[in-house]
C-alpha cells in the first residue's frame, strides 16, 4: 500500500479529536531521512563531558578540517548521541568554551586562571589549526619572557690620587663604567705636598643565564698598578 493510503487508513481509525497524522518520510518514500533532535535546522547541541553547548552548524563548520566540522557533516564521522539528541564528546568541558568562542569570532579569550596548555591540548584534539598556532606563539613568547633575567651589576671602589684620576678613568675598558667620584680628602703625604684622595666607583653588568647563574669576564678594569686595591660590591 502507498504512503497516501496508509495515512487515509489511519485517519479513519483514529478518534475525532486525535491529532492529525503526519506522513512518514525517508529515502524510500521520496523524502529526506528523519533527523535526531540534536541536528535539526541550523542549531546543534553538543554534550561535552556532561555539559551541554548549543551553537550553530555554521560556527562548527568554520574550520573545514576540524573534528567538529566533520561531526556536523554526519557522513564521515559517526558519533553517539544522548537522550536529547546532542552529540556526545568525551572531552573536558572546561576548555571547550574558549574553543567554541574562537570559532565564533576568531579570537582567543581566556580567564586569568585558565591554563593555555589545556586549551592547546583540546585545540589539537579538535584539529583547529589557527588556534593551535596562536596558543603556541603565546607559550613561546611567555617562555622567552621568563628567560630574560633582569641584569645585575658588580661595583668596584677604587682609591686614587688626584693626579691619577684622569688616567684611571680613561683607561677603563671591558665594559666597566664610571658611576661616582667621592673626595675623601688628603690621607697620604707624597713629598712636601698633600694630594687629594678620591674613591672612584665603577660598575659592570653581569652576564645572566636562564639557570640563574651569573658570571663576568676574566678581564678587569685597567688601572695603574700603583693604585690601591678596591673592593667588589654586588647587587643583592
Amino acid at each position: 500500500m502507498e504512503a497516501g493510503g496508509d495515512v487515509q487508513a489511519a485517519e479513519r481509525d483514529r478518534g475525532p479529536h486525535a491529532p492529525p497524522v503526519v506522513p512518514a518520510t525517508g529515502p524510500g518514500l521520496g523524502g529526506t531521512a528523519a533527523r535526531a533532535p540534536g541536528s535539526w535546522g541550523k542549531w546543534v547541541r553538543l554534550n561535552v563531558g556532561g555539559t551541554i553547548f548549543l551553537t550553530t552548524r555554521q560556527t562548527l563548520c568554520r574550520e573545514q578540517k576540524s573534528f567538529l566540522s566533520r561531526l556536523c557533516q554526519g557522513e564521515e564521522l559517526q558519533s553517539d548521541r544522548d537522550e536529547t539528541g546532542a552529540y556526545l564528546i568525551d572531552r573536558d568541558p572546561t576548555y571547550f568554551g574558549p574553543i567554541l568562542n574562537f570559532l565564533r569570532h576568531g579570537k582567543l579569550v581566556l580567564d586569568k586562571d585558565m591554563a593555555e596548555e589545556g586549551v592547546l591540548e583540546e585545540a589539537e584534539f579538535y584539529n583547529i589549526g589557527p588556534l593551535i598556532r596562536i596558543i603556541k606563539d603565546r607559550l613561546e613568547e611567555k617562555d622567552y619572557t621568563v628567560t630574560q633575567v633582569p641584569p645585575k651589576h658588580v661595583y668596584r671602589v677604587l682609591q686614587c690620587q688626584e693626579e691619577e684620576l684622569t688616567q684611571m678613568v680613561s683607561t677603563m675598558s671591558d665594559g666597566w663604567r664610571f658611576e661616582q667620584l667621592v673626595n675623601i680628602g688628603s690621607s697620604y703625604n707624597y713629598g712636601n705636598e698633600d694630594q687629594a684622595e678620591f674613591l672612584c666607583v665603577v660598575s659592570k653588568e653581569l652576564y645572566n643565564s636562564p639557570n640563574g647563574l651569573s658570571s663576568e669576564p676574566s678581564r678587569k678594569a685597567k688601572v695603574r698598578p700603583r693604585l690601591r686595591p678596591g673592593r667588589d660590591l654586588r647587587e643583592p
